[in-house]
């Protein structure tokens, strides 16, 4: 099946990242927007467009009906969900396919058997691939929770069971929160996915987060191409990743990636997806979920392979094999760059942004919905820019996105950048001694307030040397009079 014309039901950087391979590859692009997005970058570079009735998520990007009309007003012969969203959505790809258009991602079957969560660990279970102590359904009640809680051992961690993203998750230490917290993981889920089932897990102290980046075809082929670090994280959702990561051996590498392998070649999964694992200090690695759709860290591995993830989504689609494994080379590191306050413990930070500059040089790349004018809105996540580099080896690519970190410049939010900045100076991140309690051992109270001072004075210094040099054009402006 030859492709045409590709809708994507999405917004922001990953829209136009799904479009510019889409084009490259000859395709006609559509999307549908909400009212908030209609001057959005996306808007403008598709081919078409359509406009959605409401702003919020459930009323725009999750509603499948809307959706869907939009696909076929486009007459569009293939779907492309993005991330988030849609994007594990069983119903969804099913819907799609009824209406005679191609879902690029996996089948409904293997959506619901591995974007599934509860399911995902029954079946990895099955195959023998280490879990964490935990459910393996859906809660049902509080008293369930409470039973479940106090079998698995405290502290716990309560997961949405239809997404991933860090949506739908809480930690509880203590029984007396256990309860509270349910109630708002399921508010949470239902309103990132419209789907509010959650179940619960052993919380592991201060493990890595490291996943497997996999393809698979209809013709039974599946590969993986390496792993990516995810430790950075803050409540659950990550900050920064990389490629290959600087705690697995050769042989867990392939023992982890045999394990992915495994999984989606029983769950006849086709497209690209996502098998994550945690590993523990003891260098034992559990299998925690499956993300059955594009990531949005994945120009890692792109960088670190030379393959296009989508470019490979869009061949698989048309029935054509899985590209061969080209084998990793060098290290390439994202810094997810959010809309977020990091001097007010990461609170978002809405407004309207006023000036954008975006790095640039060898091997960097930003993939971005940025613009001035755009108006970050609490309607959806906070990403706004996601800034990935390349060098031949973790120090140099250190090095790199200290360099793209200083030349960039977002005016009318707060952003994460300085927290990049300051991850990619701390002397446990160079050396590779990373956990998802990164942030809470290297950025608590006291070295925040330090970093904030540190910021202040850099910024007061910047801005009175712009102030300067606009005198002195201003000067020399009258003197030329």
């Amino acid at each position: 099946m030859k492709l045409q014309t590709i809708f994507i039901a999405n917004r922001g950087e990953i829209a136009r990242r799904v479009i510019r391979s889409a084009k490259e590859c000859g395709y006609a692009t559509s999307v549908a927007y909400s009212p908030h997005d209609r001057t959005a970058l996306f808007v403008r570079e598709s081919d078409r467009s359509c406009r959605l009735a409401g702003n919020s998520p459930k009323d725009s990007y999750l509603d499948i009906e809307q959706v869907l009309r939009a696909a076929k007003e486009a007459r569009a012969d293939a779907v492309h969900p993005g991330y988030g969203f849609l994007s594990e959505n069983a119903a969804f790809s099913e819907a799609v396919t009824k209406a005679g258009m191609k879902f690029i991602g996996p089948s409904p079957e293997a959506i619901d058997l591995l974007g599934d969560k509860t399911k995902a660990r029954s079946l990895a279970r099955k195959l023998g691939i280490p879990t964490p102590d935990g459910t393996v359904s859906e809660i049902t009640s509080s008293a369930e929770a409470i039973e479940q809680a106090r079998a698995i051992g405290y502290p716990v961690l309560l997961k949405a069971a239809a997404g991933g993203g860090g949506k739908g998750m809480r930690m509880v230490e203590r029984e007396e929160d256990l309860l509270q917290s349910l109630e708002r993981a399921r508010g949470e889920a239902n309103s990132a996915f419209g789907d509010d089932r959650v179940y619960l897990e052993k919380y592991i102290l201060k493990p890595r987060h490291i996943e497997f980046q996999v393809l698979a075809d209809r013709h039974g082929n599946a590969i993986h191409l390496g792993e990516r670090e995810c430790s950075i994280q803050r409540r659950h959702q990550k900050l920064l990743e990389e490629s290959p990561s600087s705690v697995l051996t050769p042989e867990l590498r392939r023992e982890m990636g045999e394990a992915a392998i495994e999984l989606v070649k029983q769950a006849r999964y086709e497209g690209a997806g996502t098998v994550e694992f945690l590993v523990g200090q003891d260098l034992r690695y559990y299998f925690l979920e499956v993300n059955t759709r594009l990531q949005v860290e994945h120009p890692v591995t792109e960088f670190v392979t030379g393959l296009d993830l989508v470019r490979e989504q869009f061949r698989i689609a048309e029935g054509e094999r899985v590209s061969p494994n080209p084998g990793p080379r060098g290290h390439a590191i994202e810094a997810r760059i959010q809309a977020e306050d990091v001097w007010n413990d990461f609170l978002p930070s809405l407004g309207t942004i006023a000036f954008v500059r975006h790095p640039a040089g060898a091997f960097v790349r930003n993939d971005s919905a940025l613009f001035a004018g755009l108006e970050v809105s609490g309607y959806y996540d906070s990403l706004l820019s996601k800034l990935i580099v390349w060098d031949t080896d973790r120090s140099h690519a250190i090095g790199r996105m200290e360099r793209a970190l200083s030349e960039m410049r977002i005016a009318g939010v707060s952003t994460t950048m300085p927290f990049a900045a300051f991850v990619m100076r701390n002397s446990a991140f160079r050396a590779g001694a990373l956990s998802t309690a990164f942030i809470e051992e290297e950025f608590g109270t006291e070295t925040r307030e330090k970093e904030y001072n540190n910021y202040r004075t850099r910024s007061i210094t910047a801005f009175a040397a712009a102030q300067g040099w606009i005198e002195k054009r201003r000067r020399n402006a009258r003197f030329v009079a």
